[in-house]
């Protein structure tokens, strides 16, 4: 069969190429053609756009890039009308997705044929912000895929949208580095090490990382301070921020890093999750411009009590967040200060971690999710 997907960040290419992957060993005709990145290609197949030429984020940023993202968008159209494919997969990235999603669903009903199928893999969350999308996933998807045990409650209940959770990739893509790395947390530095997740774009470092980097000066002495370099990020760009610090940073070696780890301060999404799969204390910093709006919006109007993955899946405060009013380095550091060996709140927020894990479950997403998909697609 012939797949189409679409993966318009770094964690949707690890994603999408892990399920391709397990497509694979169902499919031994499976035929690759996608937008995504190095892991996906990796794996096999034609890829039309590399997501670095997709990934823009904020009001600003897709403003300026509107032109090259809407261009992005009409030639992925006429790759999928030209080349139809069986069945087209969504790997999250939304704001791009579902209008690919729309596309399909209008060419499909002026063919009177339902090829290709629209599967979405790592469902939008619209539980977060922009629920109203439920309309246009209803019409236009056919089946989605979910990673998060909670987004059951939200579709199948609330919206009475059918939909397949089938485990977390990310917890299981750390279980498996660890089976695998022999060494893991045995291993000794120097120092042990604080390790700076400042996020996976240029804002979100912009706005973070010098807060991360002030707030862990005064530990300098003690710990060994590593910054994680995002996979889409040129190294270089990291510098401006890193001249008279004795921060280090690492690049592609983020897992390796939280396996050594003792504490962490994090940028919310994926990192928040892996970050507590490796069982490491953390603090989810966040800063948002107007951050007193930001805040009051988020108290009255956002539709989710917390950020971070960890606290959503536990539905309950497990790590601290600081966000908009709250994020100050004063704060960082206080909370930092709290998850270091002997602080206050290390010790109940491993535990907490073991709920967490236990509610994620142990199934094979990629597997599980390739299974239902070929299942569907033959029947």
């Amino acid at each position: 069969m012939k797949y189409y997907l679409i993966a318009g960040e770094a964690s949707g290419d690890l994603h999408a190429s892990h399920l391709m992957q397990a497509l694979k060993q169902r499919d031994s005709e499976a035929d690759f053609r996608f937008f995504g990145g190095d892991l996906m290609a990796a794996v096999g197949g034609t890829r039309v756009r590399h997501y670095r030429e997709l990934a823009y984020m904020g009001f600003i940023p897709v403003l300026l890039h509107l032109r090259t993202i809407l261009k992005n968008m009409k030639m992925c159209k006429e790759d999928i009308a030209q080349w139809q494919p069986d069945v087209v997969i969504l790997v999250d990235y939304p704001g791009f997705n579902l209008n690919i999603a729309k596309y399909i669903h209008s060419q499909r009903l002026a063919a009177n044929s339902h090829k290709p199928m629209v599967y979405y893999y790592i469902s939008p969350k619209i539980w977060a912000w922009k629920e109203y999308r439920i309309k246009n996933i209803k019409r236009d998807v056919d089946e989605l895929f979910s990673i998060l045990p909670f987004e059951v409650e939200f579709f199948e209940q609330k919206h009475h949208y059918p939909i397949h959770y089938v485990g977390n990739p990310t917890a299981q893509e750390v279980r498996e580095f660890l089976a695998a790395d022999e060494h893991g947390r045995t291993q000794t530095d120097e120092k042990p090490i604080i390790a700076l997740l400042a996020g996976s774009r240029k804002q979100e470092i912009k706005d973070n990382l010098p807060a991360m980097i002030e707030a862990t000066k005064h530990l300098t002495g003690q710990y060994d301070i590593v910054l994680a370099g995002a996979p889409s990020i040129d190294p270089n760009y990291y510098q401006q921020f890193l001249n008279d610090s004795s921060v280090r940073l690492v690049v592609n070696e983020t897992y390796p890093l939280l396996a050594k780890a003792t504490a962490a301060l994090v940028t919310s999404g994926t990192a928040t999750l892996e970050t507590c799969m490796f069982r490491v204390p953390q603090v989810v910093c966040y800063e948002t411009p107007l951050p007193q709006l930001i805040g009051f919006l988020k108290r009255h109007f956002i539709k989710v009590k917390w950020v971070s993955l960890v606290n959503l899946v536990a539905n309950r405060e497990v790590v601290r967040e600081l966000v908009a009013e709250t994020f100050s380095v004063e704060n960082i550091r206080r909370e930092l200060e709290a998850i270091l060996p002997g602080g206050s709140q290390r010790e109940r927020m491993l535990a907490d971690y073991d709920e967490v894990h236990r509610l994620l479950g142990d199934s094979q997403a990629p597997d599980e999710a390739a299974r239902i998909m070929i299942e569907k697609l033959r029947s």
